[in-house]
């Protein structure tokens, strides 16, 4: 490490038993957004992301496609992989639960959960005899006060998954000893937003139950330390890439300075497993918790669940194709605030396209740049000696802009990306109204000298503009930004402090944010 700060995120790690579709392309873009962020702010970031690769579901999968459960997880992970790709993600590492340093740092962790007792004296894991409900499609096991009724009065998961009753012997760890750490941990805003805090708070208060964490029944999984007749529980295996990424059992390894976690990122849906049985491992093994775990909502598709039955589950690779990466990118992270549910329709990708980006951003753009390449020589006009009093409308744009940083900041610390460019927008739409307030192209005739100053204070709120946005559209803003010819090397936040250099030569403008017109019209 550089000596920066340090910054670890993590998206889940995905289930191999289907492909990726958009839902799992949202969540690793808010992790991507987040990491981009806090690189280009000074942090030292570790992204994480993979795909979780054990469990009844994958073997069950594999089985029904005629697969060794290897070979099958082979092909389904490099989909995976090629959605980070696709969407352009600048994840660090991509950690797979078959790789053989998982498989180490989960025996080991399972021997330190084990060696040591739990605040009631007693030992974390026993052996004993499982007997209850358990769901393949969630992996997870359920009590009787948990189950719901089916359409045919059938027993059924909260998720609606179908469950079956499961008796063999398995390993039990005991969760109801660490209720009062695990309440203690959530007082310190672990869990966010706080709909899933009092979700997860609830849960723990309530009857907890010690968890079964290995099976017989099946074979397709890690074995358990010094018992190869069990597998470990997919969860606790699963988990476990979070730290085995950062070098466990290693501490002594460069990327365990990033541990704990700054943040895990993943779907309202497994919360409980990230917030409950994750930190209840951590303290039982003795490794420090990671700070903040937060569950977004969920995207539907005009008011409906993506699901393979309505045949509404949408590929990122058609979506990206029809309507541009960084567009999709952009709005994926705008239409719905980031922990709640919410709802997209086609009508609204496009209106997003053409509203915020082509007309606003991509139409302030154009016309400064245009304007410049016309009436400055193509170069970076010279501001002059008016400044802020002057009474130009722009110099509101600029010290909006300029402002930007510390708001952006914050909320980023909340996961807020729906705030992030909300606020950017105010100052991308202060700066069309300025440029229609100041009419350079009047002052063309009247007034050179000042039209030089409103040209060169547009094309610095812009520079702003584009700086603050590249974790969101990298692409689109590093044109942007090569159009005002700023050095790569000169498009970090703390570069917003140097500002664009006079008589510097400009390339010839053009547009980065093309209108979105259906084949049809």
């Amino acid at each position: 490490m550089t000596g920066k700060a340090a910054y670890y995120i993590t998206t889940p790690i995905y289930y191999v038993n289907d492909s990726p579709h958009i839902g799992h392309a949202y969540t690793s873009l808010a992790c991507d957004v987040l990491a981009r962020f806090m690189r280009l702010d000074g942090r030292e970031v570790f992204f994480l992301t993979g795909t979780d690769e054990h469990g009844q579901k994958v073997e069950k999968s594999a089985a029904a496609a005629g697969r060794d459960p290897k070979e099958f997880v082979d092909e389904v992970s490099e989909r995976f992989r090629a959605l980070t790709e696709l969407m352009n993600y600048s994840n660090d590492d991509f950690i797979r639960t078959t790789e053989e340093r998982h498989i180490r740092s989960c025996q080991e962790l399972w021997r330190r959960i084990a060696a040591n007792k739990s605040p009631k004296g007693r030992d974390n894991i026993y052996l004993d005899t499982y007997g209850g409900w358990y769901s393949v499609r969630d992996e997870a096991f359920y009590g009787e006060g948990e189950l719901i009724k089916g359409a045919d009065g059938e027993k059924m998961a909260p998720s609606g998954a179908p469950v079956e009753w499961v008796e063999e012997p398995s390993y039990f760890f005991r969760l109801e000893d660490w209720r009062e750490r695990l309440l203690e941990y959530y007082s310190g805003g672990a869990v966010a937003p706080v709909s899933r805090h009092n979700e997860v708070e609830s849960f723990v208060k309530g009857e907890l139950f010690d968890l079964s964490i290995s099976r017989t029944s099946f074979s397709w999984g890690i074995p358990v330390p010094g018992d190869d007749a069990h597998i470990m529980y997919v969860w606790l295996d699963a988990l476990t890439n979070y730290i085995t990424a950062a070098g466990f059992p290693d501490e002594r390894a460069e990327n365990w300075d990033y541990w704990p976690a700054d943040l895990h990122v993943i779907g309202k849906d497994i919360v409980r497993f990230h917030a409950v049985y994750w930190p209840a491992f951590l303290m039982s093994a003795g490794i420090p918790l990671p700070k903040r775990v937060y569950g977004h909502g969920f995207l539907n598709v005009e008011g409906a669940k993506m699901s393979k039955s309505l045949g509404n589950v949408l590929s990122p690779k058609d979506m990206v194709d029809e309507f541009g990466l960084d567009q999709l990118r952009y709005f994926l992270l705008r239409e719905v605030p980031f922990g709640n549910d919410g709802s997209f329709s086609r009508e609204q990708i496009i209106n997003r396209i053409n509203s915020d980006l082509a007309n606003d951003l991509g139409n302030l753009a154009q016309r400064v740049l245009s304007m410049i390449s016309k009436n400055c020589d193509a170069k970076i006009p010279d501001p002059g000696d008016e400044g802020p009093d002057s009474g130009l409308a722009v110099y509101s744009a600029l010290s909006g802009a300029q402002a930007l940083r510390d708001k952006l900041r914050a909320h980023a610390e909340r996961q807020a990306f729906h705030d992030i460019l909300e606020e950017v927008w105010k100052v991308i739409r202060e700066a069309n109204r300025c440029v229609d307030e100041d009419a350079p192209w009047a002052l063309r005739k009247t007034d050179p000298a000042k039209m030089a100053t409103v040209l060169y204070v547009l094309a610095e709120t812009i520079r702003h503009v584009a700086i603050l946005l590249q974790p969101f559209m990298p692409d689109s803003c590093g044109r942007m930004l090569d159009q005002l010819s700023v050095a790569e090397d000169a498009r970090t936040f703390d570069d917003l402090a140097s500002p664009l250099v006079p008589g510097m030569d400009l390339p010839k403008p053009e547009g980065v944010f093309p209108r979105f017109v259906e084949e049809e019209a």
